[in-house]
């Protein structure tokens, strides 16, 4: 019996709608690196780290904002609400990615997570800035 087939796909139009919808909140680090090469400003990257893992190697431009400190005064000043957010944290196996784009979202931001985070990020050979801003 197969694995694959033991359960029916989804009919197209279905389907369709599943994937639009997660392209909808998520992104990916090819994405990120052709935008920013392309000079493309209509988002803000933000690392959703502790602050060693943030000096230790982030993304260029990326702001700091560990997602235990996400509030409505720690965004006031460094988040534009007219762009969209990517949040990232280190890799597919960590959380802190999705835990700020609950929050976020929940003060009204338009986010999309970064799969594969930094760790993919790195790993495609993309340039990392250390130290703080």
């Amino acid at each position: 019996m197969s694995m694959v087939l033991s359960t029916p796909a989804a009919p197209a139009e279905n389907a369709r709608f599943h994937f639009l919808s997660k392209l909808s909140v998520e992104t990916d680090v090819s994405d990120v690196w052709n935008d920013l090469q392309n000079g493309i400003t209509d988002f803000q990257i933000v690392d959703a780290r502790g602050e060693n893992a943030y000096i230790d190697g982030h993304i260029p431009g990326a702001l700091h904002l560990h997602h235990t400190q996400i509030s409505e005064e720690s965004t006031a000043d460094t988040l534009d609400r007219s762009k969209l957010i990517v949040v990232y944290c280190w890799s597919p196996a960590c959380n802190g990615a999705a835990k700020a784009a609950a929050k976020l979202t929940a003060l009204g931001f338009r986010v999309k997570e970064m799969l594969g985070g930094i760790e993919y990020w790195i790993r495609e050979g993309n340039p990392v800035e250390r130290g703080i801003e």
